[in-house]
């Protein structure tokens, strides 16, 4: 097995509350989060965030949390988010992060399989009101604290929930001093969080992670990418993944950077912040820098402050790399690769790396990781971020941890001489045509470098003489002229006959699960 790995920096922060306590000693003044949002600005120093934490983390030891309880977050990206999750912590409690596209019945079933003591869940927000359809449709589901989040202004609680601020209310002295104690109690190998993943391929399932777990990778990928005080970072992914949570919350508290939460992403509303606030760092998906290269009025933004963009979770067209440093002026775009069960945290292209690099591989195992194939091709990985295992659920975390603590990942991959991991597809995406295996990331590469096309998906279809052969599902650019012909004679300029796609289908839309990802299973 080859493979690859890296000593684990030292860290002296090895709990959250411990970070955050650094923090507030080492930039008391600095300037932790800004939150625009609502009209007016929410601003907090590290000192200030620091008391705002305890103070939450004193109304849910007055409240009854007890340590070791879960509390849920149902909210988009707002500074109460931060605030609840270290608070969570703070109290010597677990984070349970909810997915903000679940209906209430999803929500419900985490809150419950959970055992959530408490739930920290938004108002009225895009059109829902998930603290009203909670209480209006599960009251009897749901645990006795619902604590309201006002993401807009002038949002009413609905009977049954408390208030943000008369939350806070309940903190007392003695509570103060006993979420202190509690601060001082967790341990780095206390559970910091219980993440569930998307269900891409069946029932979600709840990733055990330890705060020991959480900070390597937060640590990791914050040396990796060269976070500092000086940092302004733009938080356009949801805190409710990994990426906005251990790759945006934590590492801005363990290097002192300054966060800029944003919960509805749109190319002007990304670009005027990063202008406003001069932001530096803009992690996101490929196609939300896609967006913004394309948008209309981005000469109208000044975007010069943006010294580091990190993308991945998806294909990468090389141009679309070469377009980030060039036409936004970029010096360093990284991608990366992860899953929930390593929060977040496998391997990682730096800053050295050619653009082909990292348009076409995922780099090398991130510090304190190992990465590996099996003989099936399977990348495994190793190491300081890999989870507990999987809530009440001994079977799956046997199938997926084996004897030796590697993490079988369920991605096909390769490794090349210099230890860049490149995942070629999902162990259960490969289908078989004429005898040969076909991995539709393969072709869904080719595909993305096709004029007009915005997204693919390709799966197998049963054919009676090959057994199997691809079919590739399209969104393309509006008004753009996309044809099947034509898609798949630009396949086969590019492919193996067995890999080319024998049919396309053009649609308005992908079916996806509530994290976003394509349901593949739901193609056909």
């Amino acid at each position: 097995m080859p493979s690859l790995a890296h000593p684990l920096p030292a860290d002296s922060s090895g709990t959250t509350p411990q970070a955050l306590r650094r923090a507030a000693r080492t930039w008391p003044e600095a300037t932790a989060i800004i939150d625009d949002q609502q009209g007016g600005e929410s601003a907090l120093s590290w000192a200030g965030l620091h008391d705002a934490v305890r103070t939450f983390a004193a109304a849910l030891v007055a409240s009854g949390i007890a340590a070791g309880d879960r509390v849920a977050i149902w909210a988009p990206n707002s500074h109460h988010w931060p605030v609840a999750a270290l608070g969570i912590h703070h109290a010597g409690a677990v984070l349970i992060p909810l997915n903000t596209r679940y209906t209430t019945g999803e929500a419900v079933e985490i809150i419950e399989r959970s055992g959530s003591a408490a739930v920290v869940v938004s108002g009225e927000f895009l059109g829902a009101d998930h603290c009203a359809e909670l209480l209006d449709n599960h009251r009897d589901s749901l645990p006795q604290h619902i604590i309201h989040v006002p993401v807009t202004t002038g949002s009413t609680v609905p009977d049954g929930a408390v208030g943000w601020t008369h939350f806070l209310d309940r903190a007392t002295p003695d509570s103060i001093e006993e979420a202190e104690r509690r601060a001082d109690a967790v341990t780095p190998d206390d559970l910091s969080d219980i993440m569930f993943t998307s269900g891409t391929t069946g029932k979600s399932k709840g990733v055990m992670a330890t705060h020991r777990q959480t900070l390597a990778g937060s640590h990791a990928w914050g040396t990796n990418g060269g976070l500092n005080p000086d940092d302004r970072y733009l938080m356009v992914n949801p805190y409710f993944h990994t990426f906005g949570y251990k790759a945006g919350i934590l590492p801005s508290v363990l290097f002192g950077v300054t966060m800029l939460p944003l919960a509805v992403y749109s190319p002007t509303a990304a670009m005027t912040m990063v202008s406003r606030h001069r932001a530096t760092v803009f992690p996101g998906a490929p196609t939300i820098f896609q967006t913004i290269l394309d948008a209309p009025d981005r000469p109208d933004h000044d975007l010069s402050s943006l010294r580091l963009v990190v993308t991945g979770a998806a294909i990468v067209p090389v141009v679309l790399i070469e377009r980030i440093a060039a036409e936004l002026g970029v010096d360093t775009v990284i991608t990366a690769y992860g899953l929930t069960e390593c929060s977040g945290f496998v391997s990682t292209c730096t800053a050295a790396d050619d653009a082909v690099t990292v348009a076409t591989t995922c780099g090398r195992a991130f510090a304190g990781m190992e990465i590996a194939l099996s003989e099936q091709r399977e990348v495994l990985a190793r190491g300081d971020m890999v989870m507990v295992g999987y809530l009440d659920d001994p079977d799956a975390t046997a199938a997926t941890i084996d004897a030796d603590g590697w993490l079988h990942t369920g991605d096909i991959g390769t490794i090349d001489p210099r230890g860049n991991l490149t995942i070629t597809d999902r162990l259960k995406d490969m289908y078989i045509c004429g005898g040969f295996n076909v991995y539709p990331a393969e072709v869904e590469q080719v595909l993305a470098r096709y004029d007009g096309v915005t997204e693919s998906a390709v799966i197998g279809v049963p054919d009676q003489r090959l057994g199997e052969v691809g079919k590739a599902f399209l969104t393309v650019r509006d008004g753009a002229a996309v044809d099947e012909e034509a898609v798949i004679a630009h396949c086969r300029a590019h492919l193996a006959n067995f890999k080319v796609p024998r049919s396309v289908e053009i649609v308005d839309n992908f079916p996806r699960n509530a994290a976003g990802k394509i349901l593949k299973r739901e193609l056909g």
